[in-house]
């Protein structure tokens, strides 16, 4: 469509209706917040906005501009391109013209508090009767911003008994524009500035970044020591360590037993004047429990990051997850008990031992008499009776730890929880309706993932109040679906279901599971918003968890077979901070074999040979020159000079523990299997970001280009890389050569480049890399390696090469952020890539034109 669009506008529409205005104004306090209170009708088309707004609960405000106001809709998850998407969208009060406008933040303590990008913008036009559409609920209408475009519908529900405000349904008709596998919400930055919802909260300048604005401060007259500004740093989030499930306490002197409490844990850290509270998978919700700031700034030290759990109390004095859930909607009071000191005045302090940690934390928390910030004390020993105790008491049980153990990232067994009761996260994937009058529903059907399947483990029909039902209720508006996500679902459970995408994890507290597995005499506590529902599996305690690996174990550090390959010094210890044994490490490639040779089984490739350990003298080795055990594969590959040589090669699981055998750490391979290594099967870009941006900015360049390779017509999988980088691989039918894949692979990081060159960098030079992420294209070419996935690095705490989803990557905060210790529940869940070896596709002529 060109020229201008041609429109009947309609009576009255120049004229500020002011009565549709009043309930916005009442509202406001506009000495204190600078929005809008006005404004005319716009000149050139009918205006519609999409603001994302980040406050009590992050949703985007959907408005469109009609008898001479902007209607508004709240839609918490944001527009979707998927014609089968149907988002909810609350309609909420008429705002002014002006307010198309605005983006700043609004002040904490004024209605809506919190910070609003301009997301989207641009002009709408109505298909049909704007008017009709509006009053019978059916708007049609075609967009014409600079995200949302194509063709759209508002379509207003039915009201239930009880609700004060209409509830729509915003839906992508099909067109041109639909997509199922584009994510709109990628393209996060405003349309007016540029800027992300943190760059204008922090204030940073139109169109530049916020590093660009830190990196821009001037000296001060007096420079700081290295050590002042080194201890004022404010540290990055850390992975946190996870307790493992066990029936019973430990006893022995070596253990410490702690309160196990009911809360939301949480990481406090603090540099200088900046403080952050991160929740375990590092979210930032510092605002969220904004109370206990003050009480953080009060500690004597410029620098620290503490390990925590938020709580609340219930009548009885004890940590209650639903009194904290209602403390956090209702504006209550939050409490910390603290347990960990990882950093202090710049020292990382996660090497020493537990009790040494602890010693550092009550000094610095000494003087906190009267602050809602506690210390979390323990006991020596005797780990029977501190449960027992604490059982009688009411709590929920006690967490032990290794007094001699340094903080390791992710699950161990140098941590053991030991539970009063049951009570674990299961995910809702369903409800059954209620015959009482204005209850939306009289039980959730609640289910866990169990490696490829959703299953069912029963209905909870208590613990809920009015607040949560409706909360619920209006969630599962838009979660609604015809199918059910369980893998079986009973056939009197069936009758009366209503299923819905299962993605809610509710907090569920329950007697025991039946021989059938399923929930008997549930409460619903709270939903959980720390953890993601693809995480969500059944917790069994270690004692009823069975070994994986086949091999014969032994404890007296003799050579022992493992699925036939002969492991020698089999208790050395390889991974030093976390205890790992060669063994473990063996093991553990048992477990995750079949996943990992599905994408770098029979291919060239490189290993990492570290002899005397993760963290010692290390090398690479690609031809194999002997000494390695007999099950380790091989391959002929002629060299550039014409020669022959042998290549090392993953025939199958002998062959990882052959190089586990032989000190090997790392497994790098070709981008092409052995039966044609001159024919690429697989294309890589690695995000190398300068050590002066942090994983945020990684992520989201990586769903930047996630995108940009799907408007050509590429789909692309992402890999957290172990250290601080992103893999984004794009599977690949053979048909093309390796200088295609290279031109190609430079192209598409080039025109990347050019396009944000204060963002990307396409060469290898570390002077202009400052502030930017290196896009690593190189790896395109033939005899050029890769991370394999699931190989673990060589590096402190065991990180693991990890393939995760598109969702899932957004919810990480670190591409370190799997350790050995995380990957056997992960192993149980389902595949984030199964989908990969579906994938039919080439480079062609068409996408070298578009996307380089």
């Amino acid at each position: 469509m060109s020229g201008p669009l041609q429109f009947n506008r309609p009576n009255g529409f120049e004229a500020m209706n002011d009565s549709l205005l009043s309930p916005y104004r009442k509202k406001r306090d506009f000495q204190h917040t600078s929005e809008p209170t006005g404004g005319s009708a716009s000149a050139d088309g009918l205006l519609f906005v999409v603001q994302k707004h980040d406050a009590t609960r992050l949703h985007y405000d959907f408005r469109l501009e009609w008898d001479g106001v902007l209607k508004s809709w709240a839609v918490t998850r944001g527009p979707s391109l998927d014609p089968a998407d149907k988002r909810l969208a609350v309609q909420t009060e008429d705002h002014p013209m002006d307010y198309g406008n605005f983006e700043g933040t609004i002040p904490k303590g004024q209605y809506g508090g919190g910070t609003v990008m301009l997301w989207d913008t641009g002009t709408w036009e109505p298909v049909g009767d704007a008017a009709k559409g509006f009053a019978d609920g059916n708007l049609k209408m075609h967009l014409h911003g600079a995200k949302m475009q194509g063709l759209w519908a508002l379509i207003r529900m039915k009201r239930r008994p009880g609700e004060k405000r209409d509830n729509w349904l915003l839906i992508k008709e099909k067109d041109d524009v639909a997509s199922t596998s584009r994510n709109i919400l990628r393209l996060d930055r405003s349309a007016k500035t540029g800027r992300t919802l943190h760059q204008i909260a922090s204030g940073a300048a139109a169109g530049k970044p916020a590093a660009a604005k830190a990196s821009a401060r001037q000296p001060s007259a007096r420079q700081p020591s290295a050590r002042t500004q080194k201890q004022a740093a404010l540290p990055a989030f850390r992975p946190v360590q996870l307790a493992t499930l066990s029936s019973t306490a430990p006893t022995s002197d070596a253990w410490l037993h702690e309160v196990k409490y009911d809360g939301y844990r949480i990481l406090i850290a603090r540099g200088g004047d900046k403080v952050r509270l991160y929740t375990r998978n590092g979210k930032d919700w510092t605002d969220k429990f904004g109370d206990l700031l003050r009480h953080v700034e009060a500690l004597p030290a410029r620098s620290f990051l503490i390990d925590g759990e938020v709580v609340a109390f219930d009548g009885a004095g004890r940590t209650d997850f639903s009194a904290l859930q209602e403390a956090l909607t209702d504006g209550g009071a939050l409490s910390c008990f603290c347990f960990d000191l990882l950093e202090h005045d710049g020292q990382d302090l996660t090497g020493k031992p537990l009790i040494e940690r602890k010693a550092a934390l009550e000094s610095l928390m000494a003087g906190t008499h009267g602050s809602a910030l506690h210390y979390s004390p323990h006991i020596v020993g005797h780990g029977g009776d501190v449960l027992a105790e604490l059982c009688r008491k009411g709590l929920e049980g006690v967490v032990s730890k290794r007094a001699d153990a340094p903080y390791m990232a992710g699950r161990s067994k140098a941590w053991l929880k030991s539970k009063c009761g049951r009570r674990q996260e299961f995910v809702i994937g369903g409800y059954s309706t209620s015959d009482k009058p204005g209850r939306p529903f009289s039980s959730i059907l609640v289910g866990v993932n169990e490696g490829k399947k959703f299953v069912y483990r029963g209905r909870v029909g208590s613990g809920f109040d009015g607040t949560a039902l409706d909360d619920l209720a209006e969630r599962f508006a838009s979660l609604s679906r015809k199918d059910s996500p369980f893998d079986t679902v009973p056939a009197d459970i069936r009758r009366g279901a209503h299923y819905l995408d299962p993605v809610l994890v509710a907090e569920i507290d329950f007697a025991e599971l039946t021989r059938e597995g399923h929930i008997r005499h549930g409460v619903f506590k709270g939903l959980r918003e720390d953890k993601p529902a693809k995480r969500v599996v059944e917790e069994k305690p270690m004692d009823q968890v069975k070994p994986r690996a086949k091999g014969r174990r032994k404890s007296d550090g003799k050579p022992g077979d493992i699925e036939g390959v002969r492991l020698t010094s089999p208790e050395r210890v390889v991974f030093e901070g976390q205890g790992i044994t060669k063994r473990d490490l063996a093991e553990y490639y048992v477990m995750v074999a079949d996943r990992m040779l599905v994408h770098a089984g029979k291919r060239p490739l490189s290993l990492v040979r570290c002899p005397q350990g993760g963290q010692k003298a290390c090398f690479f080795q690609k031809h194999d020159t002997g000494g390695f055990p007999p099950q380790m594969g091989h391959v002929d590959i002629r060299e550039k000079d014409g020669e022959n040589a042998v290549y090392l090669s993953l025939d199958g699981l002998g062959s990882i523990l052959a190089a586990v055998q032989m000190g090997t750490m790392e497994f790098h391979i070709w981008g092409a299997h052995n039966d044609d290594v001159d024919k690429p099967d697989r294309l890589v870009f690695d995000l190398d970001p300068d050590e002066s941006l942090g994983f945020a900015d990684v992520r989201q360049a990586a769903l930047e280009m996630r995108d940009r390779l799907a408007d050509g017509g590429l789909t692309s999988f992402p890999m957290v890389t172990g250290g601080k980088g992103i893999h984004i691989v794009v599977p690949l039918v053979r048909r093309q050569d390796w200088p295609t894949l290279k031109d190609f692979a430079r192209g598409f990081a080039e025109a990347v480049t050019r396009d944000e060159p204060d963002r990307f960098v396409a060469t290898m030079s570390k002077a202009r890399r400052k502030g930017r992420i290196f896009i690593d294209w190189l790896r395109n070419e033939r005899g050029s390696t890769a991370i394999a996935p699931y190989s673990t690095r060589a590096r402190k705490d065991a990180p693991v090469a990890t393939p995760v989803s598109w969702d899932e990557l957004d919810a990480l905060s670190s591409a370190a952020a799997f350790h050995l210790g995380d990957m056997a529940a992960r192993i149980e869940q389902a595949d984030p890539w199964a989908e990969y070896a579906s994938v039919r596709q080439s480079i062609t002529r068409r996408m070298i034109e578009t996307l380089s």
